[in-house]
């Protein structure tokens, strides 16, 4: 590392729940650059998921990312001509970005007609402890944990 590491920008909180999570989430979810399109089908999206469950959207919003946040991860770490997945702790910014990814790239991949309806269904999947975010983290610890034995080659 040459050059000091560079400085995070302090986000701006979203408009309606005044919390920087829903901004970070809102901008991983951006593709085209158009982030009021973005913002108004999560909006949507919570609408559909308080309609679902009969609960507050935001409230299962959160309690999704909590579900999907891994703990642990494997990383590799070539040792004496052979690599090795070493299981390590996961940092807590990248626990969140993590969970905010898988949950947005397994609503993408999910049958619905528009972002709104397949976030909607995802976020409601993870909340119960479904779909396929909630089953990428469960793989994820799977495999830590299969990989325990190298725990002392730590990173």
């Amino acid at each position: 590392m040459r050059k000091a590491q560079a400085k995070k920008l302090p986000l701006a909180p979203d408009p309606k729940f005044n919390d920087k999570q829903v901004t970070r989430f809102v901008n991983c979810l951006m593709w085209g650059g158009n982030k009021t399109v973005v913002l108004s089908a999560f909006y949507d999206a919570l609408d559909k998921v308080s309609k679902f469950t009969n609960e507050d959207g935001y409230e299962v919003w959160k309690r999704a990312l909590v579900n999907v946040t891994p703990a642990v991860e494997v990383r590799s770490r070539r040792i004496g001509g052979a690599t090795f997945q070493i299981p390590s702790e996961v940092r807590p910014d990248r626990k969140i970005s993590l969970s905010m990814k898988w949950l947005i790239r397994f609503s993408r991949e999910r049958n619905g007609k528009t972002i709104a309806d397949k976030l909607a269904n995802e976020i409601v999947a993870a909340a119960k402890g479904e779909g396929g975010a909630f089953k990428k983290k469960e793989d994820t610890h799977r495999m830590a944990e299969a990989n325990k034995a190298f725990s002392h080659f730590k990173v």
